[in-house]
């Protein structure tokens, strides 16, 4: 039995659940995110709020059932707090600039990287080597910050790179004479 999945998700003020069939849609003050749950899996919104059931005891309905679950409460938690990661950038010479529709990257290379801020993402740098991505959805948050990252991801042996701020990197010792 999934442990996630029993549980329900709690709708807190000022979020409204449209549940239509598969079809669920969550409004708040951030936004408005919508999914559609696996036919595996049982959507219900009681008084407690979205409650999930496999339709069947097989293995892949049990595995949707705990997906779908975490899914909806990321949602209900996208519109009414937001998600944001925070990286670092260790370097010299590495920085950080944010417009309204770009993200500019000097990391060591001969050219400056652009990278594009998608539709419902905030991007500020907080200072040169600091960057806070902020959005209302969970997985493309957490993607940009993945892609930013793997620009330049932190190296062992002197740290430069970017980094997650939670993020702690194992350093190396170099080479002896």
């Amino acid at each position: 039995m999934s442990r996630v999945g029993k549980n329900p998700v709690a709708i807190p003020q000022g979020v409204t659940v449209d549940l239509k069939g598969q079809a669920l849609k969550v409004k708040g003050k951030r936004g408005e995110l919508s999914m559609v749950v696996h036919d595996d899996v049982e959507v219900s919104n009681g008084s407690t709020g979205l409650s999930f059931r496999p339709r069947s005891e097989s293995r892949r309905a049990r595995m949707q059932w705990g997906t779908a679950r975490a899914q909806a409460n990321n949602m209900v938690k996208g519109v009414s707090d937001g998600f944001t990661i925070n990286l670092e950038i260790n370097g010299v010479g590495y920085r950080a600039q944010a417009d309204a529709k770009n993200l500019k990257l000097q990391l060591g290379f001969s050219h400056d990287v652009e990278v594009p801020i998608p539709t419902g993402i905030q991007i500020k740098a907080l200072k040169p080597t600091e960057i806070e991505i902020t959005g209302s959805d969970r997985q493309k948050v957490g993607q940009l910050a993945a892609e930013i990252r793997s620009l330049r991801p932190p190296e062992p042996y002197k740290g430069k790179g970017i980094k997650y701020s939670t993020e702690t990197i194992r350093r190396k010792e170099g080479k002896k004479k």
